[in-house]
């Protein structure tokens, strides 16, 4: 069925949907205080890469990622030894933690009493109705939402049989046979995601998702990659989609640190407007009109601001044809040439740097800056 949506021009400033769409209307459900969701913030997601059973290690990579503005953390409960740990781990963590479990209901069954705030499992995975029926039980006592999470490369075998290789429909198909289960057993507070390596596969997928029915959506390339390529198709479909308004929370999924994940999460909402910016940079891509050392400044830029929190945007531009429009633009703006910048403050002509002081002189205009003024 058609899903109604809704302008989001009343929502917070700081989440808003892109200037020319409309954001898709979902149920909503709650994870550990996080909604998702309705007309909630879009959420970012991480997942741990320590073994679970390291209750420390897997500790710190938690407290990094919420350092990195993480919202919810995923967590592998694969083993025994995992399951045994998952109740410290949530008690110790600063963000909700989600229990990632396959096929296993006893793991499922031991996060929930260790009070995780979500479990990502596929009801249809993991065994008989006395099974599924403990599990949706358990999570509905303790108001904990369930992840079905589909992927290309682990289609059941019937459903690949039918379609003949991993499409759209098949992923659509495989997701609502586990939605089907639990709303046998009368449970609704649900989560998909259908990703895939495939980044135009994934999209389609979750178009589809999103076209027939109100559940809320989880966004993820799969396996998407060390962090260069991993970002990059990240950004296009994440992106892609949470520009037509599809999507409540999203995880990047990199070969790289969890709080790494979290960054490039965080960048994509920004530049869609569905995130306070913290410090952004803007450069031109260079050409032979530069006439100062814009790697160098910008390097040496990006070292010092690094952790600022303010909502600045900050363009240096090395040359002097689109350098004073574009520098006129930002809140902060340099337009340079031959030895020397010009300081644009929020569009005004202040003075000229020499280029030796460019970085100081931003820095400090950084610390000044107030955004509301």
């Amino acid at each position: 069925m058609e899903i109604p949506i809704l302008n989001l021009a009343d929502a917070p400033a700081d989440r808003q949907a892109p200037r020319s769409g409309v954001r898709r209307m979902t149920r909503q459900v709650n994870i550990g205080g996080i909604k998702v969701g309705g007309n909630a913030p879009i959420s970012v997601q991480t997942m741990t890469k320590t073994r679970t059973a390291d209750i420390a290690g897997t500790v710190a990579q938690i407290v990094a990622a919420a350092k990195a503005g993480c919202d919810i953390v995923r967590v592998t409960v694969n083993d025994k030894e995992a399951a045994d740990a998952i109740a410290d781990i949530v008690r110790q963590s600063p963000v909700p933690i989600v229990a990632d479990i396959h096929f296993n209901h006893i793991f499922a069954l031991k996060a929930i009493q260790g009070n995780v705030a979500k479990v990502r499992i596929n009801p249809g995975n993991i065994g008989n109705r006395d099974r599924i029926h403990q599990v949706l039980g358990a999570a509905k006592d303790k108001g904990i939402p369930i992840r079905i999470g589909v992927n290309s490369g682990s289609l059941e075998e019937d459903i690949l049989e039918k379609h003949g290789y991993p499409t759209a429909e098949a992923l659509y198909e495989s997701a609502m046979r586990h939605v089907q289960i639990c709303d046998e057993f009368g449970f609704n507070d649900v989560i998909i995601s259908v990703k895939s390596t495939d980044v135009r596969l994934m999209i389609d997928a979750y178009r589809l998702v999103a076209r027939r029915t109100d559940i809320p959506l989880h966004l993820g390339v799969t396996e998407a990659g060390p962090t260069r390529t991993g970002t990059i198709k990240s950004a296009v479909g994440i992106g892609a989609l949470l520009a037509e308004g599809i999507g409540d929370t999203i995880r990047v999924s990199l070969t790289d640190e969890p709080a790494k994940e979290v960054e490039v999460g965080k960048e994509i909402l920004r530049s869609l407007g569905l995130a306070t910016r913290n410090v952004e940079l803007i450069a031109c891509p260079t050409c032979g009109r530069l006439e100062v050392d814009l790697f160098g400044i910008m390097a040496e830029l990006e070292k010092r601001l690094e952790g600022i929190k303010k909502p600045v945007k900050i363009a240096v531009l090395g040359c002097v044809v689109n350098g004073p429009g574009e520098a006129s633009e930002a809140d902060i703006g340099i337009a340079a040439g031959k030895g020397v910048g010009i300081l644009y403050r929020k569009g005004e002509m202040i003075r000229k740097v020499k280029e030796a002081d460019i970085v100081d002189v931003i820095v400090e205009e950084v610390r000044n800056f107030e955004p509301n003024h």
